[in-house]
C-alpha cells in the first residue's frame, strides 16, 4: 500500500485549539458538565488494524462524554454489536470506556475528533481535521479496507487519500478499489435518526460488515 506522508500526528493534542469554534465549544461543555471527557477524542482499536472505520464527529452525549468513538449512544449500540457478531471485538461493551472492550484487526476514528455544536462541522472544520486523519492512516502499516459511515466521512478519507471526489461517488454499500491499492467501503451512518427513519436497518449496516469481512479474506 502506498504510504501517506504524515504532516500532522495521528491524534490531534488534547488542547488542540485549531478550530476556535470546536475549541469553545469543548470549553462550554466542560463547563457544564466537567466530568465528562470534553476534548478531542482519540482513535479506538488494534494499532496493527487491516480494517479502519471512518465516521463523522463525536456525539455530545456520546463519545464526547465517554472519550471513545461511537461510545454511550446508540450509534455505538449499533456498531459495536456488529463488530461483536463478525469477530472484530472482545469482551462485553458497556456504553464507557472502561468496559475492557478490544478491538481485533480493528481500528475506529472520527473524520472530526472534536463534537460539533448541532452536530455540523464547518468545512473549514472538516479540512483542519483530515490532517490528523491523514497522520491515522498513515500510521497503519497494514491497513487495506477503509470503511466510511455517510458522506462527510467518504469525502474525508478520499480528501485524505488526495483523491477526487467525483471520481468515488458515496453510496451505501458501495466498494472502491482506492489506487493506493486500499479499497474504501461505504455505508450511511449508523444514527438513530438513519435506523429509525428506516434509511439504514440493521440488516443492511451488517450486509456491508459482510462485505468487509469478505475482502479482509482475499487480502
Amino acid at each position: 500500500m502506498d504510504v501517506l506522508p504524515t504532516p500532522f500526528p495521528a491524534e490531534p493534542a488534547a488542547n488542540c485549539g485549531i478550530c476556535v469554534r470546536l475549541a469553545d465549544f469543548r470549553r462550554e461543555n466542560a463547563t457544564n458538565n466537567p466530568e465528562w471527557f470534553n476534548g478531542p477524542v482519540p482513535s479506538f482499536g488494534d494499532t496493527d488494524a487491516r480494517f479502519l472505520i471512518v465516521g463523522l464527529a463525536p456525539g455530545l452525549k456520546g463519545a464526547n462524554r465517554t472519550g471513545r468513538p461511537f461510545t454511550g449512544d446508540y450509534a455505538g449500540d449499533l456498531l459495536y454489536d456488529t463488530l461483536d457478531a463478525f469477530g472484530w471485538s472482545s469482551g462485553r461493551y458497556a456504553s464507557r470506556a472502561d468496559d475492557g472492550l478490544l478491538l481485533k484487526d480493528c481500528m475506529i476514528t472520527n473524520a472530526v475528533r472534536c463534537v460539533p455544536p448541532a452536530n455540523k462541522p464547518t468545512t473549514a472544520e472538516i479540512k483542519h481535521c483530515c490532517e490528523h486523519l491523514k497522520g491515522r492512516i498513515a500510521a497503519l502499516p497494514k491497513l487495506s479496507v477503509l470503511l466510511a459511515l455517510g458522506r462527510i466521512a467518504h469525502d474525508a478519507v478520499l480528501t485524505a487519500f488526495a483523491l477526487k471526489k467525483s471520481a468515488f461517488g458515496f453510496g451505501h454499500g458501495k466498494r472502491h478499489e482506492l489506487p493506493t491499492g486500499h479499497v474504501l467501503f461505504d455505508s450511511f451512518h449508523c444514527s438513530r435518526y438513519n435506523t429509525n427513519t428506516g434509511r439504514l436497518t440493521p440488516e443492511m449496516f451488517r450486509a456491508v460488515f459482510a462485505d468487509v469481512s469478505t475482502e479482509l479474506e482475499r487480502d
